[in-house]
């Protein structure tokens, strides 16, 4: 029998947050941000879910080549260009947009041999100082790439350090306009964070194209200001696993590696088969919650390479008895939607971790299955 530990895409979650994003997007065209295999749920696996979108984005070739072999013939993104000039190859064999942030990309695309032109993103650094042109050398960039017969046509784009709330987005969003004024050409400002937190004014931003990227996957860019529920969005992975041992303790038994859990009094707890080998975070600690048989109840100790501990109090208070509710083989849902349609935001159990839900989506180990789920 193989370890009980599996996860699952949910095809039909993935197209309701599609369909969200694109209500906030007034007139603008969609991207479904892919990049990471897909925020670590597959590329494949997505596509189904996906494939209403307007275009694809991501920044691996090989996932590039991926959505090709998969039937997409519609636009896909490089958002961070070519790293090396013979990335401009497979731009031109498969067709790809790709994002200019820096002179080495303009000097390769003036040396590079095409019949048919490149369509490019010119990237401006409005304040987030990571990829971009500096406003002031925007327009010579724009210049350069104007001039080159490689190049067909040119979009503008940034990116957004503080999108989270409208306030945020001001100042960059005026550096934008301000280095962008009376060039031509379409426009990508806004991410999710930035569709999410203008939703009430859709058309607020000068957008041709948005990114859709962490809200297609179920996950809050703005948690705990809001939930994914506030947004409306659904899960569109569940990790799942199963009580494998349950153990009585009496008060004072010690939980796990370096006893980091004490019962105050006797107690039942399950250990269920998952740890940090399948991508779950070794640091979240006692409290993070977790559904077992659906029922809301918490970690306790150290989560170990294969294993956890989970209070079974919760269940033993509902009523529930071994043999009739809970015990061995017991549904374990880590994060995600439980058997009874209970769900468990994966933001929640990355903020007990102290990190972000894209993290944990992106950590799903090699060793765990997936399956797809309509």
């Amino acid at each position: 029998m193989p370890r009980p530990i599996h996860a699952t895409v949910h095809t039909a979650s993935l197209t309701h947050n599609l369909q969200r994003m694109r209500m906030t997007a007034g007139d603008a065209k969609v991207w479904a941000v892919v990049k990471a295999n897909a925020y670590g749920h597959g590329v494949e696996r997505v596509f189904d879910g996906l494939r209403g979108a307007d275009g694809f984005a991501l920044l691996d070739l090989n996932e590039a080549q991926r959505l090709r072999d998969l039937g997409w013939r519609g636009p896909i993104l490089l958002l961070e260009g070519a790293f090396e000039p013979r990335d401009l190859e497979l731009c031109s064999r498969l067709d790809l947009w790709h994002v200019v942030h820096g002179d080495e990309q303009i000097d390769w695309l003036s040396a590079h041999k095409t019949q048919v032109p490149h369509r490019v993103f010119l990237k401006v650094n409005s304040g987030m100082n990571r990829l971009g042109f500096a406003p002031h050398r925007v327009r010579s960039a724009w210049t350069r790439l104007n001039a080159l017969p490689q190049v067909d046509e040119i979009s503008l784009m940034t990116h957004f350090s503080e999108a989270e709330q409208a306030a945020g987005i001001t100042p960059q969003e005026a550096v934008f306009v301000s280095a962008t004024a009376d060039l031509p050409g379409e426009r990508s400002l806004s991410n999710s964070a930035a569709l999410l937190s203008l939703q009430a004014q859709p058309n607020a931003l000068k957008n041709d194209w948005v990114r859709a990227g962490i809200a297609l996957y179920g996950s809050s860019p703005d948690h705990p200001v809001h939930s994914s529920a506030d947004w409306g969005l659904l899960p569109s992975m569940t990790l799942a696993t199963q009580l494998v041992a349950v153990q009585d303790l009496r008060a004072g038994d010690r939980v796990g590696y370096g006893g980091a859990f004490t019962a105050p009094s006797a107690m039942r707890i399950g250990i269920a088969a998952c740890g940090y080998a399948d991508g779950y975070p070794r640091h979240a600690p006692t409290g993070t919650p977790v559904l077992v048989q659906g029922v809301r109840t918490r970690l306790l100790g150290r989560v170990s390479m294969d294993m956890v501990a989970v209070d079974l109090t919760p269940l033993e208070a509902q009523g529930l008895a071994n043999g009739s509710g809970f015990g061995f083989g017991s549904e374990v849902t880590m994060w995600g939607v439980a058997t009874n349609g209970v769900a468990l935001p994966i933001d929640e159990v990355a903020q007990a971790a102290g990190t972000v839900g894209y993290e944990l989506m992106c950590a799903v180990a090699p060793r765990v299955p997936f399956s797809l789920s309509k």
